[in-house]
């Protein structure tokens, strides 16, 4: 099922273009398993980064993380509890990742977003809440000229959590708990190219431990 309201033929065609390429390289990769899903293309890879990556990614992480704010520039106490801070794109290992993500996804570097840390501490969460911009929303007019929607995420869990901090598909009913070095790739565009109420997701409270990841999104255009 898609949103019932999209920007356009035209738009939800190329969309759909672009995830036919990502799908097709995604599904003859080998060690890329795709999560059965009816409504929802999602997939996962084991061990993409190493654990010395991963542990100076959460480094880099800590020095940069400031309570976490919603894409419409409001903060919610409750809704997103965590903290998160964008990398530099100058650095050599955020560089280094980026690159990797596009080469397995065929993705192209001028439309991903700067690489974003992301930390939980125990009872920390991000409730349901879509990647995709709604295009009633007062911003859209504004990220349809930055590059438009953002179609495909690449998310990477940098860190083991003791209990919680599940990824949660509420609509697909299914979750992903995190598991160091592992990247979760997953469209937010449905096949015809509007965007998919399926990727609907949250961020489940971490329970015991903390919870890093890094998440990169990708535009239909290339970013601003």
């Amino acid at each position: 099922m898609t949103d019932p309201i999209d920007d356009g033929g035209i738009a939800s065609a190329i969309r759909a273009q672009f995830g036919d390429s990502v799908r097709a390289r995604l599904d003859r990769n080998p060690m890329v398993s795709r999560i059965d899903a009816a409504n929802l293309e999602i997939y996962g890879r084991q061990n993409f980064l190493s654990g010395e990556e991963c542990a100076e990614l959460r480094a880099l992480i800590d020095a940069s993380a400031k309570p976490s704010s919603l894409f419409s520039g409001s903060a919610n106490a409750e809704y997103r509890t965590s903290h998160s801070g964008n990398l530099s794109p100058f650095n050599p290992l955020v560089e280094a990742i980026t690159n990797r993500i596009c080469a397995l996804t065929g993705l192209p570097v001028a439309h991903g977003e700067t690489l974003q840390g992301q930390r939980y501490t125990a009872g920390q969460e991000y409730k349901v809440h879509c990647d995709y911009f709604p295009v009633t929303a007062d911003y859209w007019q504004q990220m349809r000229g930055s590059g438009g929607q953002r179609t495909w995420t690449a998310m990477i869990y940098l860190s083991p959590v003791e209990a919680g901090g599940e990824t949660h598909f509420p609509q697909c009913e299914f979750m992903v708990p995190p598991v160091e070095g592992m990247i979760l790739i997953w469209n937010n565009m449905a096949r015809d190219g509007a965007p998919n109420r399926y990727s609907l997701h949250a961020a489940r409270p971490v329970e015991r431990g903390t919870k890093y990841v890094v998440t990169k999104w990708f535009r239909e255009r290339p970013w601003k």
